[in-house]
């Protein structure tokens, strides 16, 4: 086991009020410990796994550091506004989530100090991949990070499972991969935000549009669910400057990740393919009730110009077809249950990445969940992510309330 020093800028995280009064816990190796899936973790991929497996012709567009006439170095990429490379030693936990995430044998080694019983593995560095207005530069990536991901995690998918990377920009590419992954194995799909990378524009195709039914149509006959993370539609970095870390994180990279829920909701796509399954992943799930009264609103308001008409509210579809993952969101806990979204919502340790929760994720849900009752917690921490991904659960952790 890896040693873990708590420097003082992570001390907050140890701070819990316990679990008094609950029947099970967070707490690794407790008997009675929850059943607990992370809904959204992260690989820690090969600094150049790309450029060593792309097609040549791709190579000289990847994202990649160059140095100035000053000798600053810059990250350059298609999709991302150049911004500066700032090197510093990280300290303490800080410096072991920067390193960690890439062997699985570690990886079981960490999961199990942070309680967690199986995990849904998104890319790290990838995350990059959508960063580009070119959808075939893009799925090319995409078959780098799934080729990858499934030779690393492939034998371990029972527990480890990465998710397949689809770039729907480019419909038949995206087609042909679908298929290709659903063959492998893999247990779920991951699509970005927008299917074409970069600001709005009108003339975009969208998930709303019937031009993505043969994609939908697929995706339900492969029965795999469809996740959307935040920071894959456009440029999350667009602030700089004061206070450009929380900006960019708060306005650019979680708020985004609202419009392919609006676009499924909305538009008839769920009415056509009841199969389908989707979540949006890392965004937190306080604004989820916020925004099925803002839809329901929208739709009964503007009953003369929505179309198509629909048989249910929009609310309803999500309600019936949507998942949200979420680290600590404390206000969307305690909105979870007055709204009724108790089976919608999933916890997530983000491991290793610093917005998460690893390896302090006990005190985390103690925390943040002392208000919700057991089976509440079981189906938040681990049930609700369980069925939406296929992971077997053990008989005595089913917790049947």
């Amino acid at each position: 086991m890896r040693e873990i020093v708590v420097n003082t800028p992570n001390l907050w995280r140890l701070d819990t009020p316990g679990h008094g009064g609950w029947q099970h816990t967070a707490r690794p190796g407790d008997r009675k410990k929850y059943f607990m899936v992370s809904a959204d973790s992260h690989a820690n991929e090969p600094a150049n796994l790309w450029y060593e497996r792309i097609d040549k012709k791709y190579r000289e567009r990847l994202p990649r550091i160059i140095v100035d006439d000053q000798g600053v170095k810059w990250r350059v990429s298609e999709g991302y506004r150049p911004d500066r490379l700032r090197e510093h030693e990280l300290e303490g936990e800080d410096q072991v989530r920067s390193r960690v995430g890439r062997d699985p044998v570690e990886r079981q080694r960490d999961n199990a100090r942070d309680g967690i019983d199986a995990e849904v593995i998104f890319p790290n560095k990838g995350l990059a991949m959508w960063a580009t207005p070119d959808p075939e530069f893009a799925m090319a990536q995409c078959r780098v990070w799934n080729d990858w991901a499934w030779e690393v995690f492939g034998d371990y998918n029972d527990t480890m499972s990465p998710v397949a990377a689809i770039a729907t920009g480019d419909l038949d590419g995206c087609m042909a991969e679908i298929t290709r992954v659903a063959k492998l194995g893999f247990r779920a799909l991951t699509l970005p935000c927008k299917p074409i990378w970069g600001a709005h524009d009108v003339a975009h195709p969208n998930y709303n549009l019937p031009l993505f039914d043969p994609m939908w149509g697929l995706i339900q006959e492969t029965g795999l669910p469809v996740t959307f993370h935040v920071s894959t539609g456009r440029d999350p970095r667009a602030s700089r400057g004061n206070g450009g870390a929380v900006i960019n994180y708060v306005s650019h990279s979680l708020s985004p990740t609202i419009e392919p829920v609006a676009n499924l909701c909305a538009s008839g796509v769920l009415e056509r393919f009841p199969g389908i399954k989707f979540a949006t992943i890392e965004a937190g799930i306080g604004w989820v009730p916020w925004l099925l009264d803002a839809m329901d609103e929208a739709y009964r308001k503007h009953h003369m110009w929505v179309r198509p008409t629909l048989q249910r509210l929009p609310s309803e579809y999500y309600r019936l077809h949507g998942f949200s993952s979420f680290q600590e969101d404390r206000a969307g806990l305690e909105l979870a249950v007055t709204f009724g979204l108790v089976d919608n919502f999933m916890w997530a340790n983000d491991y290793p990445h610093h917005e998460g929760t690893w390896p302090h994720s006990a005190e985390a849900i103690e925390r943040t969940m002392g208000r919700l009752n057991d089976m509440q917690r079981a189906k938040i921490l681990g049930l609700n992510a369980a069925r939406l991904f296929g992971f077997a659960v053990p008989e005595p952790q089913r917790l049947q309330g």
